[in-house]
């Protein structure tokens, strides 16, 4: 029976500081998907990075301006929205709002939207030479599944949520890891754990640990903190270099 190492969507997902920019890219329909899209420089759909949110969704500023930061260094990115158009910022302040029940049905029908309805629109309408994926929390699961059915080349997660043993199991692909020292959803024996297994399996991966930072560092640390704000920019750096490498061959 699979083992969860990284526990589902806790309340310090919920947990967040809007950052401040304007964001560069727009919406499209991609199989009736409303997805957000920030494109390369030169237009290019070469090399697709498949950004798959946390809880706050592709509406989230933070999450627009990190895709448009990844698409200034040369993918095109896109961020499907697995969360029926809901808005976790907008909705958690209502009364009676409940996290974990909001997100439980999601849970299921998120990877179930990405494998059988915005994966195959997706590459008929955005052909590329080569796809990555890239999931922050909520996102690791698609992340595990693009990398175990050979949907993309290489992989990252973000402190990750909703992750089994069996998920470390059956990725094969090149699989970079950003975590927090203080993450209550993959704290350090699940992490050591899921290194043992990607180690006993001679997979090709990657963790970087940052100390000082909690969980969701990477998209809604607090920018005003040095030690938060250089952990999220080392982190997206980390990503787009692990990238870098094996989609730019």
């Amino acid at each position: 029976m699979a083992q969860y190492l990284a526990k589902h969507t806790d309340e310090c997902c919920t947990q967040a500081v809007k950052h401040e920019g304007t964001a560069t890219g727009s919406f499209v329909d991609v199989g009736g998907v409303q997805t957000y899209i920030a494109y390369a420089p030169d237009k290019s759909l070469d090399r697709i990075i498949l950004f798959y949110c946390d809880v706050f969704g592709p509406k989230f500023l933070n999450n627009q301006l990190l895709c448009d930061w990844f698409a200034g260094h040369g993918y095109t990115v896109l961020a499907p929205d697995c969360f029926n158009g809901e808005e976790l910022d907008k909705i958690m302040h209502n009364e009676g709002f409940n996290i974990y029940e909001w997100i439980a049905p999601l849970r299921i029908s998120a990877p179930k939207l990405i494998s059988e309805v915005f994966l195959p629109a997706m590459k008929a309408q955005f052909p590329a030479k080569a796809y990555a994926s890239v999931g922050y929390c909520f996102g690791a699961p698609m992340v595990m599944t693009d990398l175990t059915t050979g949907s993309s080349t290489a992989g990252a997660v973000a402190h990750p949520s909703s992750l089994t043993d069996e998920h470390f199991k059956h990725s094969t692909a090149p699989l970079f890891l950003s975590c927090a020292e203080v993450d209550p959803v993959f704290g350090a024996e699940s992490r050591h754990t899921a290194e043992a297994i990607l180690a006993e399996g001679k997979r090709m991966y990657h963790f970087q640990l940052f100390g000082g930072v909690k969980h969701g560092f990477a998209v809604k640390g607090d920018m005003s903190n040095e030690n938060e704000r250089w952990a999220k920019e080392q982190s997206a750096w980390g990503i787009l270099s692990w990238f870098d490498r094996f989609l730019k061959k």
